[in-house]
């Protein structure tokens, strides 16, 4: 007879380590499933680990997890082709324990996590691919894998199996993800002295800078570009919708290739030997693009439910806490013997609206369309921009009222006076 049990979680990423993990400290037999070698072995990317989603599953996971450096300073800059115009934020608040943000190697942080599922009770097996879900009429009633006599049955699953996941889509819980709601992003990881990193930035030992990139180095599509510095090396990458590269003649590795040349970037990587590289898909379609989370016996959580809020490069918090959100419900409705049903469920889908992660999304439903349907904003303007900083700080003799004259013609001959109102209104819809 098939083992059963209480629930199962597929996926030993963020979502499904924090599902799994507040399952099994709530008492529940739980089973985790991951198809890579071990938790992390796919991710050799670096990321962001944002400290109070953890913070609220693993009070004290500063004591042992692989952290690389704490975040003391943001960075905004908007390119043209040879310059850039930016925002700096630092902070000594951001320099005080406990650490806000930090940047991580998901190939290391994953495995801790996991690391910490397995003590609170949890069953994790890997190099386990989940081919299926198994049904009893509508309701999930397990899983189907690829081992022998690979039947699993479970009172409640968890889907958090990455945006590229097939279970949902193949149960016909939703419909295929489009193009347009899906990033495809490259990232290299170039290794440099921990020395040399710190006086590049300008900063103390484990201290960190994250520098956010948008403009001509997206080639006009809809994307964004990113360096996180490391303990010993600088994770460096760009994204852009996946609908994009279909029209583009152009791939991801050649974008990533510009973008490494251009004078502003060039110099930060200068000398660094790059060791590693990675590209995965992005969930950036936003609130309007999130499928049913929850129905008969399961619940999505994760980038599988395309919990990312793309414009401020949020991923990793929103997916522990709808992990830890699933987990939860879970847990009461164990705790008050209800059954799992989609009408039980549906207090997830209650929570989430609820929470910081569906009001932010909500907040920005309007960007991923404005943006993409709109690429005066990721070619003309960065070049606007950088003209009239150059325009302004050059001293060359013409007074600055001429000065300003001719960067306001700049702008109304390339956008026009009512293109200008346009633009300024669909940024504030976008934003509002």
């Amino acid at each position: 007879m098939a083992e059963k049990f209480d629930a199962i979680v597929v996926g030993a990423g963020p979502a499904g380590n924090a599902a799994a993990y507040t399952l099994a400290k709530g008492g529940l037999k739980v089973l985790q499933l991951e198809r890579g070698e071990y938790p992390g072995s796919k991710n050799v990317q670096g990321a962001i680990l944002y400290s109070d989603a953890l913070e609220r599953i693993i009070a004290n996971f500063r004591d042992d997890a692989p952290l690389e450096r704490h975040l003391i300073e943001q960075r905004v800059w908007i390119l043209d082709d040879e310059s850039y115009v930016g925002t700096t934020y630092r902070s000594a608040q951001f320099n005080q324990p406990p650490y806000n943000r930090y940047t991580i190697i998901r190939a290391h942080f994953d495995k801790w996590f996991s690391s910490r599922v397995q003590q609170a009770g949890a069953l994790v097996i890997c190099e386990t691919t989940v081919n299926e879900l198994l049904l009893d009429g509508k309701r999930v009633v397990g899983v189907r894998t690829d081992r022998q006599g690979g039947d699993i049955y479970a009172d409640v699953v968890i889907l958090a199996d990455g945006v590229n996941s097939l279970l949902a889509r193949k149960a016909g819980f939703h419909p295929e993800i489009k193009s347009k709601d899906v990033a495809l992003a490259v990232k290299e990881i170039h290794f440099l002295p921990q020395e040399t990193i710190e006086s590049r930035f300008n900063i103390g030992e484990d201290e960190g800078v994250v520098i956010e990139m948008a403009g001509k180095i997206s080639q006009g599509m809809m994307g964004t570009g990113f360096l996180y510095t490391n303990k010993e090396s600088i994770t460096l990458g760009i994204g852009c919708m996946l609908s994009d590269f279909k029209c583009q003649r152009t791939t991801p590795y050649a974008l990533l290739e510009k973008m490494k040349a251009h004078p502003a970037i060039r110099p930060l990587i200068e000398g660094g030997e790059m060791k590693e590289y990675a590209a995965h898909l992005i969930p950036e379609g936003g609130y309007d693009a999130v499928p049913p989370i929850y129905g008969e016996g399961w619940l999505i959580a994760g980038d599988a439910g395309m919990f990312v809020n793309g414009l401020h490069r949020e991923g990793s918090n929103l997916a522990m806490t709808t992990g830890q959100t699933a987990a939860r419900t879970v847990l009461d409705l164990a705790a008050a013997g209800k059954p799992f049903s989609a009408k039980n469920l549906a207090r997830y889908r209650e929570r989430l609206d609820d929470s910081f992660v569906m009001k932010d999304l909500k907040k920005y439903r309007r960007a991923p369309e404005i943006f993409h349907d709109n690429s005066q904003f990721f070619t003309t303007y960065p070049e606007l921009l950088n003209r009239a900083a150059h325009t302004l700080i050059r001293v060359d003799g013409v007074d600055k009222k001429t000065k300003e004259r001719e960067i306001r013609r700049n702008f109304v001959a390339r956008r026009s006076a009512w293109g200008l109102i346009g633009d300024a209104f669909k940024m504030w819809r976008a934003f509002e």
